[in-house]
């Protein structure tokens, strides 16, 4: 569905309606598309876990707090 910016503002709740039906609502001003309305979905499943992801790292040598820590004492000096 296409509507025009200004009866937009006069009809917003059923709009708003529709476009919780499932329609996908356009909207246009001065006959350009400048907007479009689409129901809002929630996001499918669930993060991966951050536990799992580090312990797949492998990282070698000094970790990054040490390595700031060195950093800031050689810049003092």
């Amino acid at each position: 569905m296409e509507i025009g910016a200004k009866e937009t503002r006069g009809k917003l709740s059923s709009i708003l309606k529709q476009v919780e039906g499932g329609k996908e609502v356009i909207i246009l001003r001065r006959g350009k598309k400048v907007a479009r309305l689409i129901p809002f979905q929630k996001p499918k499943g669930h993060l991966p876990s951050l536990n799992k992801f580090r312990s797949s790292m492998n990282i070698k040598g000094k970790t990054v707090s040490a390595m700031v820590i060195i950093g800031r004492e050689e810049g003092r000096y």
